[in-house]
């Protein structure tokens, strides 16, 4: 599995956005009322980050070679792979975050209430973001030295 590009990250940060905002001006053009994010969705949001960081501890200890430290290499598959849903997933809801935040920053009137549940709701998610893309670095496994010295350079898969 190859580390998660930034490229896609991007891409998909401005896709939410994009999407956000014009759900929210079509919302608003057909009389419904718009969308706003509740502030429990960024307490989530970063306690699935800190779960997701503390559930690749174990497997950084064993990819630093700590004497003692075992972890079931179907554990962390399934760490890596959840780690790397969660930096996409923080991605696409930061994007969306910040598109609601922008909608509601371009109104005359500015709804402060919902600002701050946009605001609170974009940090959310890209602190979800942050902690994928640690939990991620974490679940490299560095080079063997056999590794680097037939190659001369590091072998750029993680788990």
């Amino acid at each position: 599995m190859t580390r998660t590009s930034y490229v896609h990250l991007l891409v998909l940060a401005v896709l939410g956005a994009a999407v956000l905002w014009f759900v929210e001006v079509a919302l608003l053009a057909s009389g419904r009322s718009v969308i706003t994010p509740p502030f429990t969705l960024a307490v989530a949001l970063v306690l699935i980050g800190v779960i997701v960081v503390a559930m690749a501890w174990p497997i950084r200890r064993v990819a630093r070679r700590d004497h003692g430290a075992r972890v079931d290499p179907f554990y962390a598959t399934r760490v890596v792979m959840l780690a790397k849903a969660s930096a996409l997933s923080g991605a696409l809801l930061g994007g969306g975050g910040l598109g609601i935040l922008g909608y509601f920053l371009s109104r005359p009137v500015l709804p402060v209430g919902s600002v701050s549940a946009a605001i609170a709701t974009a940090v959310g998610a890209i602190l979800l973001l942050a902690g994928g893309l640690v939990a991620e670095h974490w679940c490299t496994i560095p080079p063997d030295d056999d590794e680097t010295k037939r190659t001369g350079t590091p072998d750029p898969q993680g788990l």
